[in-house]
């Protein structure tokens, strides 16, 4: 048993310090590459979802890089990224479905999904040291790339869990603001166009993101249960 906790402790112990560098140079390149948001409707829509929530500000900013996406930083600001806020100029998507995307991101922030990511990437790593050692073993040369696949699918069960909570957070919010549930569930319908990806074929539990249709089905299971 000593011989495995050694190298769990300085794994442990590298990917803490690899995560605390990693944020750090987030945030400095989030820092240099973003801009505050501007767009009128937006922070129109962002500032009623503060009073609903009795903040006096939002703070979200424009990050410049064309993927389309919304994120939230360890310090807790919102980000959209250019390529959305091209697609809202384009007609593609609405302002109130960007104001759903703030209100997700918000859903991280609240609920500490940034410090439990800290922690599940540090515990991920833990597991496969873990079963590493374990089923190297027994699996002198597949045995890595097991440990290495179950410890993924773990992660991807943890996120899962985080975007169906945030989900739930941005519904509330979008709700009590008055802006409403439509345009999360409008955007959800988009995203695959939006973002060129496809999940069709690929298992749930190999998955980062629930799929649309389970998002959605929350979305309005939430809301009936709220509203009854």
């Amino acid at each position: 048993m000593s011989k495995l906790l050694l190298p769990l402790l300085l794994t442990l112990g590298y990917a803490f310090i690899m995560l605390r560098f990693s944020i750090a140079r987030t945030k400095k390149m989030l820092d240099e590459k973003s801009v505050h948001l501007t767009d009128p409707q937006l922070t129109q829509l962002a500032d009623k979802m503060a009073k609903a929530l009795d903040l006096p500000k939002i703070e979200v900013r424009v990050f410049e890089v064309d993927p389309v996406n919304g994120l939230a930083s360890p310090d807790g600001r919102i980000y959209l990224t250019r390529g959305f806020m091209d697609r809202k100029a384009r007609g593609e998507v609405t302002a109130e479905e960007l104001a759903s995307v703030i209100a997700h991101e918000m859903g991280h922030v609240a609920l500490g999904h940034m410090r439990r990511r800290m922690i599940d990437f540090t515990g991920q790593n833990a597991v496969f040291v873990m079963l590493s050692a374990l089923l190297s073993r027994f699996l002198p040369f597949i045995g890595i790339w097991i440990a290495s696949f179950l410890s993924s699918v773990l992660m991807a069960r943890m996120s899962r869990r985080d975007e169906f909570e945030a989900d739930a957070y941005a519904s509330a919010l979008l709700l009590k603001s008055g802006i409403g549930t439509g345009p999360q569930k409008s955007l959800f319908r988009k995203l695959g166009a939006l973002t060129q990806q496809r999940a069709e074929g690929i298992p749930a539990w190999l998955m980062s993101h629930p799929k649309t249709t389970e998002r959605i089905a929350a979305i309005e299971a939430n809301e009936a249960r709220w509203l009854a």
